[in-house]
C-alpha cells in the first residue's frame, strides 16, 4: 500500500523540524513542494537527496492526474508547503481532497487499496503564534488569509460580533490596511500580531489597532515580512 505523508517543516528556523519528518523526507520516492527551490535550501541543509517534485496552488488537473498515478503504482509521497503544515492555508488540502475522490470511486477494482494518508505534525504558524498570544484562545475561529477585496469589510463586520479569538494570516502588502480597518470597526480590542515567527527579526506586538498601527507608522520597517494576527475575543 502506498503513502502520502504531509510534512510539517519549519517556518523559519530550520531546526524546527521533528526527527520523523527528516526520516520520512529521506525514505519517500518523491517530495512534492509547493516551490522546489524554497524545499531544496531545507533538503540541503540535512543532506537529504530525495527526488522533488512540484504541486502548488496553480497545478493543472494533469499535475494532480500524475501524482495519482505514482500512488497507484505502490511510490510512497511525501507533500510539504513552502513553511508550516501543508493543507493549512495551503493547496495541499486541494490534493488531499482529490486523492481521497479518486478512490473512492465505484469504478475501481474490489481489491484496489486506497494510499494512506499519514499526518507528520510539525511546525505551524496558527499554533505558534497562538501559544504567544496571551489571550484567552480555548475558542477560537481560524480565517486563513482574508480576501483581498470582495468580503473584506463583511469579514470585518463578523469579527467585531465574534464572542472568541479571531486568527488570521496577513502580508506585508496589506498589514496597514488591516490595522486600518481594525481600527475603525472594533477601536478598543486587544490586537496582537505575532510577526516573522522563528526568524531572526522574531516579535510580538500586543495593543489596540491604533497603538499598532502608530507602531508600524513610526518604524515602516516592521511591516516586512509575515504576520498572525489575533484579535481578543
Amino acid at each position: 500500500m502506498s503513502t502520502l505523508y504531509v510534512v510539517g517543516t519549519p517556518i523559519g528556523n530550520l531546526e524546527d523540524i521533528t526527527l520523523r519528518a527528516l526520516r520520512i523526507l529521506k525514505e519517500a520516492d518523491v517530495i512534492l513542494c509547493e516551490d522546489t527551490r524554497v524545499t531544496k535550501k531545507l533538503l540541503n541543509h540535512y543532506d537529504i537527496h530525495t527526488k522533488t517534485l512540484s504541486y502548488h496552488a496553480h497545478s493543472t488537473l494533469q499535475k494532480v492526474d500524475y501524482i495519482i498515478e505514482l500512488l497507484n503504482e505502490g511510490k510512497n509521497l511525501a507533500i510539504v508547503s513552502d513553511a508550516g503544515t501543508p493543507a493549512v492555508s495551503d493547496p495541499g488540502s486541494l490534493l488531499v481532497s482529490k486523492i481521497r475522490e479518486f478512490f473512492r470511486r465505484s469504478d475501481l477494482p474490489e481489491n484496489h487499496e486506497a494510499p494512506k494518508i499519514v499526518a507528520v505534525p510539525g511546525a505551524s504558524a496558527l499554533t505558534s503564534a497562538l501559544s504567544i498570544a496571551g489571550v484567552p484562545v480555548q475558542d477560537f475561529t481560524f480565517l486563513g488569509f482574508l480576501p483581498h477585496k470582495k468580503g473584506r469589510e463583511t469579514l470585518f463586520k463578523e469579527i467585531v460580533e465574534a464572542e472568541r479569538a479571531m486568527v488570521f494570516y496577513e502580508s506585508t502588502h496589506r498589514i496597514l490596511k488591516t490595522l486600518e480597518s481594525l481600527k475603525k470597526f472594533m477601536p478598543d480590542r486587544k490586537v496582537v500580531i505575532a510577526r516573522e515567527i522563528t526568524k531572526i527579526f522574531e516579535e510580538t506586538l500586543v495593543g489596540t489597532a491604533e497603538e499598532l498601527l502608530k507602531i508600524f507608522e513610526d518604524t515602516p520597517e516592521k511591516t516586512r515580512g509575515e504576520f498572525v494576527v489575533v484579535v481578543a475575543p
